[in-house]
């Protein structure tokens, strides 16, 4: 009988063995970024019952100053990169063999200190934006009006989502807006308008915390303390820089044949067609929420359902617990934490991992055995995605 044949999946022998939450809140007193992300770095360490001196390669944000701090060099490092980015470059730095352990870490606490109502990343003082009073809220909502205005996309089909992804925070412990809901759409409608069509609620939260992951090769994974989870596909679509210029719906590039209003399409594409899956396969879905519509948008872009679909997708539960796609169950930007994009675009994953490990404090989905992760949005020119699951490609 002839061998079984060897997969050619490129993350094969890859694996996420941990991920690692530092507390988060409104503000951490006593902390800046640094510390909070050694915290971070330290916590998953633990988690996964490795010591430093089994790291052999960093990623993500300060990869210089954690090799040096924790005495980790020498060591290969990222290119400081965040989110769905520095997983991808990590799980392909392991398959090459550069390096057989990743640490990735980032954190954000201090920030923001002198308490002014928007965190600095959401005013951009760019040439092309600033003289027009363009800001993240704003630049999220030209995409959103379009929508509108393509398919009749209401306020509800929002007040949904921000409603569902509030109400998965409100049950965390782990949440900064832990015990503040629950949340109906009218209090989403009820809340001030921000950006129309945003309502504050419909938007994402300021907040300080820290995060990390722990890669490794598949078989070094099996002898740690938690089953490990596999990469079983990933993307990375990008239309130019991030909140320097106005975005439109309708931006295309020369190879693409969709608009920037569904960035992200091939790289989803990529991503199932690497893992020999589609979007029914999925069981959790934690998508990026900078705000509530991108929800909508994402689930439309990653073919879920049909362009123009996606508002009737996400209601009557469909999106919530017990529902077919659960969505950003931690309560994700709007609801969990926002310490800055690179913390939570990685905690995204992190949820992910942590779904189908089993380890979810809440709203953990029974049985759940794929998971599509997400970061960025049309507003911001980008979107990233990846696939877990828990067996082996």
């Amino acid at each position: 009988m002839p061998p079984a044949p060897v997969s050619s999946h490129p993350y094969r022998d890859v694996a996420i063995a941990a991920v690692y939450n530092t507390t988060q809140a409104r503000r951490l007193e006593g902390h800046d970024s640094l510390s909070i992300t050694i915290e971070a770095a330290l916590g998953v360490l633990e988690t996964a019952g490795v010591s430093a001196a089994d790291v052999n390669g960093v990623g993500g944000e300060r990869t210089a100053d954690l090799v040096y701090l924790l005495g980790l060099g020498p060591s290969w490092v990222g290119g400081g990169m965040g989110g769905v980015p520095a997983v991808l470059a990590a799980a392909s730095a392991i398959a090459a063999g550069e390096c057989h352990t990743v640490l990735i870490a980032c954190g954000g606490a201090g920030v923001y200190n002198d308490r002014v109502a928007t965190a600095p990343w959401t005013r951009p003082a760019n040439e092309f934006v600033l003289p027009f009073g363009m800001y993240t809220a704003l630049e999220f909502a030209l995409i959103a009006r379009r929508h509108m205005a393509m398919y009749g996309t209401s306020s509800k089909h929002l007040a949904e989502v921000a409603a569902t992804i509030r109400n998965n925070g409100h049950v965390n412990p782990e949440a900064v807006y832990y015990g503040r809901g629950p949340y109906t759409r009218e209090d989403i409608l009820a809340s001030r308008i921000v950006a129309d069509p945003f309502h504050l609620l419909d938007c994402s939260m300021t907040g300080e915390g820290g995060g990390a992951m722990l890669l490794t090769t598949a078989d070094r994974a099996t002898d740690l303390r938690l089953p490990p989870v596999y990469i079983l596909g990933g993307g990375i679509d990008q239309m130019g820089p991030a909140y320097r210029y106005a975005p439109s719906w309708d931006l295309v590039g020369a190879r693409q044949d969709y608009p920037n209003g569904y960035v992200g399409k091939r790289a989803a594409a990529q991503s199932f067609a690497m893992a020999g899956l589609g979007p029914s396969d999925v069981d959790v879905c934690e998508f990026y929420d900078p705000f509530s519509f991108e929800i909508i948008r994402q689930f439309e872009a990653f073919d879920f359902c049909r362009p123009g679909e996606g508002p009737d997708f996400v209601m009557e539960g469909r999106i919530g617990p017990g529902g077919q796609f659960p969505t950003t169950t931690d309560g994700g930007l709007l609801s969990y934490s926002h310490a800055g994009g690179t913390v939570q675009m990685l905690q995204r994953v992190m949820r992910g991992v942590q779904q189908l490990q089993g380890q979810c404090r809440t709203m953990q989905v029974d049985g759940a055995e794929v998971a599509l992760c997400s970061n960025g949005g049309a507003g911001a020119l980008f979107t990233n995605v990846i696939l877990l699951g828990n067996g082996r490609p």
